[in-house]
């Protein structure tokens, strides 16, 4: 069963969602990695999180006069931002998406806030940026292409696997154990 949703996500929406759900979602998301994260613990967010997606990736971007195009946007191992995570988590994010799970810190965060954590399928950046209907802005371009904070309009961004939900299931943990 696949599941759409419209960002900003409800807590109500995001509880609801168990690992192994396949998610596509519309709206806008924000990418965001180390540098990012790293500046939102120390400096805030740049924009209000509440019920907003973070994904972790570096985009490819290519500038066309004034405006910024999005060539291709892929998950990064999302294990690098395990030291800022639930700190960002904490300030209302609904939901995270990257590849490779993260800790027990970030697991607790869900919990707490009732967001979940999404699997993006690594090595699918073209098809990811099909979803990209376009870039609405970009904050701390100072930190590079990659690193900066680009809010993008989406449509349908998927397909992506919930693995870990706000109940304290951990697709990649049960994985491990069978």
């Amino acid at each position: 069963m696949s599941i759409k949703l419209q960002t900003p996500l409800s807590t109500d929406e995001t509880k609801k969602l168990q690992v192994g759900d396949t998610v596509y979602i519309s709206g806008r998301i924000f990418t965001a990695r180390d540098s990012a994260h790293k500046r939102i613990v120390e400096d805030g967010a740049p924009v209000e999180l509440e019920g907003e997606v973070i994904f972790h990736a570096g985009p490819i971007i290519r500038k066309s006069g004034d405006d910024y195009e999005m060539v291709a946007v892929g998950p990064t191992t999302s294990t690098r931002m395990n030291p800022y995570e639930p700190q960002v988590i904490r300030l209302g994010v609904g939901a995270i998406v990257g590849k490779g799970g993260m800790d027990e810190a970030t697991s607790e965060a869900l919990q707490d806030t009732g967001s979940v954590y999404m699997t993006a399928v690594g090595g699918c950046a073209a098809l990811y940026v099909k979803s990209v209907e376009k870039i609405r802005s970009v904050n701390w371009l100072d930190l590079g292409v990659p690193e900066a904070m680009w809010e993008l309009e989406v449509k349908e961004f998927g397909p992506l696997i919930v693995t870990m939900d706000s109940q304290g299931r951990n697709l990649y943990d049960e994985v491990k154990k069978a």
